[in-house]
């Protein structure tokens, strides 16, 4: 694991169009899932984040560098943040890689990242189960909700939260 630059905004860009796939299938129209992902799983869709101080950090596989996962941290554009909040905008594994603890290494930077912060926030689809558990062995709670669209449908999520030690 390393943090990432602009340079890896394809690696980036390439892992969240997978795991949104991998995610969503059967649950989100195809069309739309293909076209949320030409929008916002996209080389300049990451690097515009970089490059307006979010922060990175991706595991590679060992052999051959091929990414594997990512978390990325921002400013939060959430309606339940508070001042003194950071936003943890996306954190994605290949579901092949599950259960070997990426997510939680992947966790720990983006906790380290909100160092001198006083929640770590994110949003997460209500029907994501194994998302949810893991937020929650991780020391989030629920603090709202709101609606995702993709394509012409709305989903709903839930608002996480949780305190960033000092």
């Amino acid at each position: 694991m390393r943090e990432a630059g602009v340079e890896d905004a394809a690696a980036l860009a390439l892992v969240g169009a997978a795991t949104f796939l991998e995610s969503f299938a059967g649950v989100i129209d195809g069309d739309a899932i293909v076209g949320h992902c030409a929008r916002h799983h996209q080389s300049d869709a990451y690097r515009a984040l970089l490059e307006n101080g979010a922060r990175a950090w991706l595991i590679e596989a060992t052999t051959g560098g091929a990414p594997l996962g990512y978390a990325l941290v921002s400013q939060p554009d959430l309606a339940a943040a508070q001042v003194g909040d950071l936003e943890l905008k996306r954190i994605y594994s290949l579901s092949r890689f599950h259960g070997l603890g990426m997510g939680a290494r992947l966790m720990d930077a983006a906790l380290g990242a909100a160092a001198g912060y006083q929640r770590l926030l994110l949003g997460v689809y209500h029907g994501n189960s194994r998302a949810l558990a893991f937020y929650k062995k991780q020391g989030f709670t629920q603090i709202g909700s709101r609606q995702f669209q993709v394509g012409p449908r709305l989903y709903d999520d839930y608002i996480l939260a949780r305190p960033v030690a000092v």
